[in-house]
């Protein structure tokens, strides 16, 4: 259980990591004016998303894994329902990154920096969140 504990969380940090700095390069595009720039941060853009996707699938079958191991404990704790509600979200807002990724490669991307440096800090709130509940595991 400890195994795959660890692993969660190295696959978790792996996948927020990627969802802390994609919409950090959203925030990059949308604020140049140089073609040049902007087709290369589309690039990376694709390149990272392409990249910490498998982090996400890999973090998510890790925590069926661990809640597979005591179902009675987990499904029966609220903290972990709010968890997962949590992750739930969090699984959208990869979704719609790529959804973003797929705007700017097709050079069809409308949104401003200010939107983006919003939307960047989204998975900010998740992780405090997330973390707290699953440290302090309140509302049992």
């Amino acid at each position: 259980m400890l195994w795959l504990k660890a692993f969660h969380i190295i696959f978790v940090v792996c996948w927020f990591a990627g969802l802390f700095y994609l919409p950090r390069i959203f925030v990059y595009y949308a604020a140049s004016e140089q073609p040049e720039t902007r087709q290369q941060l589309a690039v990376m853009a694709r390149r990272l998303y392409r990249f910490v996707t498998p982090f996400m699938y890999i973090a998510i079958a890790l925590g069926v894994a661990m809640i597979s191991q005591n179902p009675e404990y987990y499904l029966r704790a609220t903290w972990m329902w709010l968890k997962l509600a949590g992750v739930t979200f969090l699984i959208f807002y990869h979704i719609k990154c790529g959804r973003y990724v797929f705007a700017i490669n097709a050079n069809s991307d409308q949104h401003s920096h200010v939107f983006y440096r919003f939307f960047n800090e989204v998975p900010v709130i998740f992780l405090f969140a997330i973390v707290l509940l699953a440290v302090l595991k309140p509302f049992h």
